[in-house]
């Protein structure tokens, strides 16, 4: 399609007035208005001519075949047939769940082809696509400009961000408390599982001593305890409309499984077994727990597939039915989500009655924002209404933690950036005290 641009309008603006000045002061020079006119639908035909033509543009667009979510990643563009371009202006049309960017303004080489990369930042996992592509670009005097959808249709599979979960891997990674159970540990009292008899020597601690085998073998020997192993955490994520709200950006979900995979790594690492349970109106999930390793791919590939759901949580169908499940005493790690203490209710009744046969961690998201406006100094009559609005939130949150911990439940409330460490910190320091046997 052929219009003119910006430069072209201002040409004829500034043209007619200058050209009507003689025929003003002299009516047969009416003509020189004709000749400007004729001057600019001239040059206009010739920048028209000169202009490189749609059909001579081709393009080749590379989309990345994954992207994590809140990772950026870009879309490789190849142009070529714009020999004689002024400028260039590309603009990708993406579906909404990423995020939209603006327009690129570059020049065309030599040559008439063009390189470039397009970012794309998805706020949302699922298939998002790169529907198409808008290139504009002026002829080489800059007074008409074509432009062409080019249709590209390329799906992007948007995967759980696992760049946080190897970094706080990466720092577990050696610690004392990362090595109970996967290796023989010298730290008595730290777990319950006998490994060995050790000679007594000055500074180990003297209730370690065993005083049979001391008898038996007429020195002293102390007893050296290893974590146990072969615990079993299932990880049950709430996926319905509450967690599906945004938060610093992106969805409360995609918070919660890249905490809950970074906690299945640290299991998986230490010798338990990990399953994964989703629910919000009925079970939409479920991966029996399996020790090892090679099984942490299935808890990512099946956390990817994990649905936004605009459906009601019911707390008395899902957390039943995973009670029902398990068949052992387990850790299980329920993220989920509330706004104050009614809506609450039929969440705290069905923790406590999970939490009666199960050792129950209660994760939720604190929004930082939130706490910012109750916190802050009103400036204005609505900025009160605001901060007592928000500091209300904020206590009735609390209320709903201190019921949960007064009935056994351990609860990690954390911002979102913290809420791995703490939930790590948690789940570690639970092992090391043997709370799940």
């Amino acid at each position: 399609m052929i219009h003119p641009t910006p430069r072209a309008v201002a040409l004829a603006a500034a043209g007619f007035p200058i050209a009507l000045l003689p025929a003003l002061g002299h009516p047969r020079l009416w003509a020189l208005w004709l000749a400007a006119a004729a001057l600019t639908a001239l040059a206009l035909a010739v920048d028209a001519l000169l202009a490189p033509s749609s059909a001579r543009l081709a393009a080749e667009v590379d989309v990345p075949e994954r992207l994590a979510v809140g990772e950026a990643g870009a879309a490789r563009v190849r142009l070529a047939g714009l020999r004689g371009a002024r400028a260039l202006e590309v603009l990708a049309d993406l579906h909404p769940d990423l995020a939209p960017q603006p327009p690129r303004r570059l020049a065309p080489g030599p040559d008439g082809r063009v390189e470039l990369a397009l970012p794309l930042l998805a706020a949302r996992r699922g298939r998002p696509t790169v529907d198409a592509l808008w290139c504009r670009w002026q002829g080489p005097l800059g007074l008409v400009g074509r432009s062409r959808r080019i249709p590209v249709g390329r799906a992007v599979s948007v995967v759980p961000n696992l760049a946080p979960v190897r970094a706080a891997a990466f720092r577990y990674f050696g610690s004392r408390e990362l090595g109970a159970g996967v290796q023989v540990e010298r730290f008595v009292g730290d777990g319950s599982e006998f490994d060995a008899l050790v000679e007594y020597v000055p500074g180990l601690d003297p209730r370690a001593i065993s005083w049979k085998a001391s008898a038996r073998h007429r020195e002293l020997l102390c007893q050296e305890f290893r974590a146990e192993r072969n615990h079993q955490v299932v990880l049950a994520l709430d996926t319905g409309h509450l967690v599906a709200e945004p938060l610093e950006g992106v969805p409360r979900l995609d918070h919660a499984v890249s905490a809950a995979l970074l906690l299945a790594y640290v299991s998986l690492r230490l010798g338990d077994r990990v399953g994964l349970y989703a629910f919000d109106r009925t079970a939409r999930a479920w991966a029996a727990p399996q020790a090892g390793l090679g099984s942490f791919p299935r808890l990512q590939a099946l956390s990817a597939r994990l649905a936004y759901s605009t459906e009601e949580t019911n707390f008395t169908l899902g957390l039943t039915d995973l009670s029902a499940r398990l068949r052992r005493r387990s850790l299980v790690v329920v993220f989920t989500e509330f706004v104050d203490t009614v809506t609450a209710e039929l969440m705290i009744e069905n923790l406590s009655r999970l939490a009666r046969r199960q050792l129950v961690v209660f994760v939720s998201l604190r929004d930082p924002a939130l706490e910012a406006v109750a916190l802050a100094a009103p400036g204005r009559l609505g900025d009160v209404y605001r901060s007592v609005v928000a500091a209300d939130l904020v206590r009735e949150r609390e209320r709903v933690l201190a019921r949960l911990r007064r009935m056994g439940v351990q609860c990690v409330d954390a911002a979102p950036g913290q809420v791995s460490a703490r939930l790590v910190n948690r789940y570690l320091d639970v092992k090391r005290r043997e709370q799940i046997a």
